[in-house]
């Protein structure tokens, strides 16, 4: 029996007002061709009426020929595709099992797949094939993972990615929309948890159904396209020679009216649109409530943990090493650390370790290192733009290895940085004749000009990091040499941006505190360490030393080495000593 609730009756209101516009943009772009098919059909003779018919009939080709390839524009649009980490059925047979057990239970089609996605969020999205298909799952090529790494197509986004289309009744229905997940839930969160948090998500298949529904979305979807595609097609250059040149003058006006005609349709359907979501959002919950109801509002209390240990591990832990060249291998498994660590720190998540001892929601799925390893390289590419697959210069790292193959690395690096910008400053006084010393370093900015080296600073950082993500020339590496095959580009340009660039002052400070560290490891018996939450860190005598950053930030900014000098002899530091640079 179908359940039709307040939600669904408004979004289906909302759904035929945006349809009515559709029809009646289809009747305006008709009314020429009605209008000169009367003018011939009327017989009135004369030169002044030969002359309207022949205008009207001009004017209605013109208009047909316009509303031709602006419906052959929507009919080609394609969904925004998230890119996700596809697990078929054979990789998570129980995963999906219990994702169909509760399509049932709400009575609404089951998604026709699932994916992951390395986001604190959850939702259905239309993923079809190339040629508008919904895709079925299926494995992929014999990689070792057996997962494959989606992404978006390369033509216009559209913007009605996240929304479903008409299913083919109960079940796995082949048009259904696919659930898309986000990862950290599901190393975080115990399976009840992930099922009642789910829940609200998998009701929304039942929007898909309605076939009013499904064909507003994909009118909005088109009219997005349409809109991605003028604006694509008038930035573009025209190509060398005069027939570019004319084909370029030719195509402009029509990309300009198509432009204006989508955006047209878009502002008259945007309060409608918006409407018809919220009121698909609402008859999804309300259907919901029948399933796990109580338990849905711990699970959402753990979304808000797990997007904050989720944030601080990606912006602290992860974002140094893929700067490095190395993406952690197991983020997701960091993240259970990173919140077991979060709970034992913050006493209003007291209580949430506790959970750890019932079973894990990835215990649903046969690999869990696999998808996690898959999941953390598309995290490494989203977040900071890295290649597509592990090369030389972009490795995999693992967590017992991360203190020495990360933070240690790190640290020479930036010291060997400081000692070059150094260099250029002071050329009388170089690192060759005086030794990578941190005495140098401290007199250097004791006597002022600190302006001067963050600028350079910052030069020199730049410089490295657009030369690290300019493509390596050379083959592709073949199926069987990569982890996850992926559909993206190799382009190195990140998707979201985790945090605001950083400052020449910022990098001053870091390059201070990691000549620091390395004087303090070479000549003080300190070790390099990790922490959960604060990234990189400094062991002395296995306990990690956090009250270096006020000592730095003293000499960086008013040049006064004393608390840094105090700081030194405390730990044992000597700071004439050279150390050992990058």
């Amino acid at each position: 029996m179908t359940v039709i609730t307040t939600g669904a009756q408004a979004a289906r209101t909302r759904a035929l007002a945006v349809l009515r516009i559709r029809g009646a943009a289809l009747a305006v772009a008709l009314l020429p061709a009605a209008a000169a098919v009367l003018l011939f059909a009327g017989g009135a003779d004369g030169t002044a009426w030969d002359a309207v018919r022949w205008t009207v009939t001009a004017v209605a080709l013109l208009a047909l020929l316009a509303a031709g390839a602006t419906a052959a524009v929507l009919a080609r649009a394609r969904p925004a595709r998230s890119p996700v980490v596809e697990v078929p059925p054979s990789e998570a047979p129980e995963f999906h099992r219990m994702v169909r057990d509760l399509a049932d239970r709400l009575g609404v089609p089951a998604p026709s797949t699932i994916a992951l996605t390395p986001d604190c969020d959850s939702w259905l999205e239309d993923r079809p094939d190339g040629n508008g298909r919904p895709r079925r799952p299926r494995r992929g090529a014999a990689l070792p993972s057996r997962l494959r790494t989606a992404a978006p197509p390369a033509g216009p986004r559209g913007g009605a990615g996240r929304h479903g289309t008409r299913p083919t009744g109960r079940g796995t229905g082949a048009d259904a929309p696919a659930l898309v997940i986000g990862s950290p839930f599901l190393w975080w969160m115990r399976v009840a948890e992930l099922r009642a948090l789910l829940a609200p998500v998998v009701a929304g298949t039942a929007a898909s159904a309605d076939p009013d529904i499904a064909a507003a979305r994909r009118f909005l979807r088109g009219l997005d396209a349409a809109v991605a595609t003028a604006d694509q097609g008038l930035r573009q250059e025209p190509g060398p020679g005069a027939g570019a040149r004319l084909a370029s003058l030719l195509r402009r006006p029509a990309l300009g009216l198509l432009g204006t005609v989508s955006r047209l349709l878009l502002r008259s359907c945007r309060e409608h649109a918006a409407e018809m979501e919220r009121a698909v959002a609402a008859a999804a919950s309300e259907r919901a409530q029948s399933v796990d109801y109580g338990l849905r509002i711990v699970a959402q209390e753990q979304v808000g943990l797990a997007y904050a240990g989720w944030d601080r591990l990606l912006t602290r832990v992860a974002l140094p090493a893929w700067r490095m060249g190395r993406w952690p291998a197991r983020l997701d498994s960091g993240v259970v650390a990173a919140l077991t660590e979060l709970s034992r720190r913050d006493r209003l998540a007291e209580g949430f370790e506790s959970r750890l001892g019932e079973r894990p929601a990835c215990d649903m799925l046969e690999e869990p290192g696999t998808v996690d390893a898959a999941v953390s390289l598309l995290a490494a590419r989203l977040f900071h733009g890295g290649p597509a697959a592990p090369g030389p210069h972009w490795s995999p790292v693992e967590w017992d290895a991360y203190p020495e193959e990360v933070v240690d690395r790190i640290w020479r690096t930036d010291a060997a940085r400081l000692h070059r910008v150094l260099d250029e400053c002071t050329p009388v006084l170089r690192a060759e004749d005086t030794g990578a010393t941190l005495a140098r370093v401290l007199d250097r900015l004791s006597s002022g000009g600190s302006e001067e080296l963050a600028a350079r600073l910052a030069e020199h950082a730049a410089r490295e990091e657009a030369e690290a993500h300019r493509p390596a020339p050379g083959p592709v590496p073949g199926p069987d040499e990569l982890p996850v095959r992926t559909g993206q580009p190799d382009a190195f340009v990140p998707v979201l941006q985790l945090v605001p660039p950083r400052t020449g002052r910022d990098l001053l400070a870091d390059h201070v505190t990691a000549m620091v560290c390395c004087a303090a490891v070479d000549t003080a018996g300190a070790v390099p360490g990790l922490d959960w939450l604060d990234g990189p860190a400094l062991l002395v005598a296995g306990v990690r030393r956090g009250d270096l950053a006020w000592p730095v930030a003293r000499l960086v900014e008013n040049g006064d080495a004393a608390p840094l000098r105090a700081w030194l002899n405390a730990v044992g530091v000597r700071m004439e000593k050279p150390v050992r640079l990058a």
